[in-house]
C-alpha cells in the first residue's frame, strides 16, 4: 500500500499563537507530528507550511517540508498546492494529518489510507468512533457523521444526529459516530477541490467536507473503537500533551 502523508501547518492561530512551533518535550509540535506520522508506513511525510519559520524548524530536525502560499482558505487548498509541488500522480493517495495532532494513532493513519485504496468509488476516506457521552453528542464542537450500509457518509453535522424522534435528548442506539479529523484523498480530487463552489450547508455548519458531498463525491468512513489522543487547540490542550510526553 502506497501513500504520502502531508501535514498542513499554518503559523497564525486565534487561540494559540505560533501553534506549529509550540515546544513539546524539546521539539516543535509540527516536528513531533511529522516524526510520528513517518512511522505509519507512508512512502513520504512532508510538512506543507505557510511560513518560512516552520519550514526552517522542520529542516533543522530532519523533517521534509515545503513552503506554500499564505492565502489558502483551507487546509485542503494547501494540500492541493503541495501535491503539485511534489509532483504526485493523480492516482496517488494523500493522507492529511493535522499539524496539531501529535498523538494521532499510527494504525488509524494506515486504516484511512488502506480504506481509500480498497474503495475505488470514494474520493476521500476518513474516520469516526462511537460516542458514549450525552454531553459530546449534544456539543456543537463535536462533529457527528451518519453513514449508509456501505460505510459511506450520508452527512456530517454539528447537530446531534441521528436524533430520536421520541424520548427527548438521549444517546440513540446504535451509538452515534463522532467524526475524527483525519482524511485520505486521491490527489486528483485535491487538484479539483479548489475550483469547487462552496455548498450552502458547508457555510452553515462550517464543515468543509460537506462541499465534497454536495458535488457528488463519496466519502468512505472507517469506524475506530475509540477516540485518538488529545489534539492541541488551546493552551490547556498543549499542557496536557506536554505532560503526556514528559
Amino acid at each position: 500500500m502506497s501513500f504520502t502523508v502531508i501535514v498542513p501547518a499554518r503559523l497564525a492561530s486565534t487561540r494559540l499563537p505560533n501553534k506549529p512551533l509550540a515546544d513539546i518535550a524539546g521539539l516543535p509540535m509540527v516536528v513531533r507530528v511529522a516524526q510520528r506520522a513517518a512511522l505509519s508506513g507512508a512512502d513520504r511525510t512532508v510538512v506543507a507550511a505557510d511560513d518560512r519559520s516552520i519550514v526552517d524548524a522542520c529542516l533543522q530536525h530532519g523533517v521534509d517540508a515545503l513552503l506554500t502560499r499564505t492565502d489558502h482558505p483551507s487546509g485542503s487548498d494547501r494540500l492541493a498546492e503541495a501535491c503539485d509541488l511534489l509532483g504526485l500522480a493523480d492516482e496517488a493517495v494523500v493522507v492529511n494529518v493535522q499539524g496539531d495532532e501529535p498523538l494521532m494513532p499510527l494504525a488509524l493513519v494506515r486504516a484511512v489510507a488502506s480504506l481509500l485504496h480498497a474503495r475505488p468509488e470514494a474520493a476521500i476516506a476518513t474516520a469516526a468512533h462511537p460516542i458514549d457521552s450525552l454531553d459530546d453528542y449534544l456539543n456543537p464542537n463535536v462533529v457527528k457523521v451518519v453513514t449508509d450500509d456501505h460505510a459511506l457518509a450520508h452527512y456530517f453535522s454539528r447537530a446531534p444526529i441521528p436524533w430520536q424522534r421520541d424520548g427527548g435528548p438521549a444517546l440513540p442506539s446504535p451509538a452515534p459516530l463522532r467524526h475524527i479529523g483525519l482524511y485520505a484523498y486521491r490527489a486528483s480530487f485535491l487538484r479539483r477541490f479548489p475550483a469547487l463552489t462552496q455548498a450552502p450547508h458547508e457555510r452553515t455548519e462550517a464543515l468543509e467536507q460537506l462541499r465534497a458531498l454536495w458535488h457528488g463525491y463519496r466519502i468512505a468512513v472507517h469506524t475506530a473503537d475509540a477516540a485518538p489522543g488529545t489534539g492541541v487547540d488551546t493552551a490547556e490542550d498543549l499542557e496536557r500533551v506536554r505532560a503526556l510526553f514528559a
